[in-house]
């Protein structure tokens, strides 16, 4: 495993981690989740994901009874949650970014998560109804009240994610330091041209998400959803279409031959693709099984493989470059 620095900042992260979005609690109780982490952990894994809006709360649970079983040193991990959903619907609980909810939310993630402070905090999602600036102070003073040591956003637009910035620069206040942006073959767009002053003028580093389309690209689902896949899980039947999309589905096979001559799964292929770009600070991956861990984490064996042959062949099945 090597670590890579979150953009600028002197934070180092795993180049691949492990997130608990659909698996803890859905998919895993707190023995399997310890023995997932533990397979990530082995393998050279620092960072692992969550957000409060998990299985409403549930996945943060499961994490933080699992780091209890563990009992790692708190210096050898790290830890993220994202807030934006809100667990209560409420007017100032619900969707939104305000002061209140930021400095009130972070409080329960910690409680449901069992440590005194994130690494990463992370605003789930843009707010257009509360002005970044009080976004940026309230992240701010919860950097300053020892509640997180680094904050951040998730699918955020450029444009916003530079104005949070500039607000920082200029009020001396802790600023964002890191995006949370989907990143896979099929979807590329939060690396586009919008998005290069963030990466290279501003430093920002990226936690990138769903590497594997929520499995698709695994090659799982190219016979139909099975059964024990999160395409099947109840309260999951929005990921029906995606996942049955014919194609996706037949980029999917395509992409397969490439796989296989590198000696490498489709999982492994796609996850590897991913750490090709430099500003990818960490890729998280899911899993719902220790076999899919260990596969996973193989990937970083095949990251020198691709050459711009390879990468040439990739663009023309995805055309999307």
């Amino acid at each position: 495993m090597k670590y890579r620095h979150l953009g600028k900042s002197g934070i180092q992260v795993s180049e691949l981690s492990l997130g608990s979005w659909v698996t803890f609690h859905n998919q895993t109780d707190v023995d399997l989740t310890v023995d997932l982490m533990t397979a990530a952990y082995d393998a050279g894994v620092n960072y692992f994901d969550n957000a409060e809006n998990y299985s409403d709360g549930k996945s943060e649970e499961v994490m933080g009874a699992a780091l209890k079983k563990l009992g790692w040193r708190r210096g050898s991990y790290l830890i993220s949650t994202k807030l934006f959903w809100g667990l209560h619907d409420n007017p100032n609980e619900k969707n939104t970014l305000n002061r209140k909810y930021l400095l009130e939310a972070i409080d329960g993630s910690l409680k449901r998560l069992g440590t005194d402070y994130v690494d990463l905090l992370f605003c789930h999602r843009p707010d257009p109804n509360t002005p970044i600036e009080e976004t940026v102070w309230a992240m701010h003073n919860n950097i300053e009240r020892g509640k997180a040591l680094y904050w951040g956003t998730s699918e955020w637009e450029a444009e916003d994610i530079v104005s949070a910035i500039e607000i920082a620069e200029r009020h001396h206040l802790h600023k964002p330091v890191v995006e949370q942006p989907i990143y896979n073959l099929f979807q590329r767009h939060r690396f586009g041209n919008d998005y290069k002053p963030v990466y290279e003028e501003h430093g920002y580093g990226a936690t990138t998400w769903s590497p594997l389309a929520s499995g698709l690209l695994s090659g799982k689902y190219n016979d139909g959803i099975p059964n024990d896949s999160r395409g099947a899980l109840k309260g999951f039947g929005w990921l029906k279409d995606q996942l049955t999309d014919v194609e996706s589905l037949a980029k999917v096979r395509a992409l397969a031959p490439l796989a296989e001559d590198m000696g490498a799964t489709l999982a492994q292929f796609s996850l590897a693709w991913c750490l090709q770009n430099p500003h990818a600070s960490t890729v998280i991956t899911g899993a719902s099984r220790v076999e899919q861990v260990h596969e996973n984490m193989k990937a970083v064996e095949f990251v020198d493989r691709f050459t711009p042959d390879v990468i040439s062949e990739i663009d023309k099945i995805f055309a999307n470059a």
